[in-house]
């Protein structure tokens, strides 16, 4: 059987039933702002710590729906907690406030409190 160097793609389907929730659940719980984001790009745009790392916080977002708890840690601790993106945003979602709630959530799932 011969290939000619054609594979079926894996599908990019991203199944949100499955999805670790329980960060979500817990900034959802505790800073319900988080629901207002319309994933403008204005707190991206304006972050302190994006100028110097890769960081996006509408990158954290959407790990955060996704429940990618990995890479959610990973990119909570690039947050240097300026809080300039809680200013500039039109909805009043206050990121900074996200990502400590997010940051308590990660110690509590290490801890096996949630």
């Amino acid at each position: 059987m011969s290939k000619f160097g054609f594979t079926i793609n894996k599908p990019r389907v991203i199944d949100y039933d499955l999805a670790d929730k329980r960060v979500l659940n817990y900034v959802l719980k505790n800073e319900p702002s988080f629901n207002l984001c319309i994933f403008c790009g204005s707190c991206t745009a304006t972050c302190s710590a994006g100028n110097f790392t890769d960081f996006n916080i509408r990158k954290l977002k959407m790990f955060i729906r996704r429940g990618l708890v990995e890479e959610i840690g990973t990119e909570a601790d690039k947050c240097m907690l300026c809080g300039k993106c809680f200013l500039v945003c039109p909805r009043g979602v206050n990121n900074r406030n996200i990502v400590l709630k997010v940051r308590e959530a990660l110690t509590k799932i290490e801890s096996h409190e949630l």
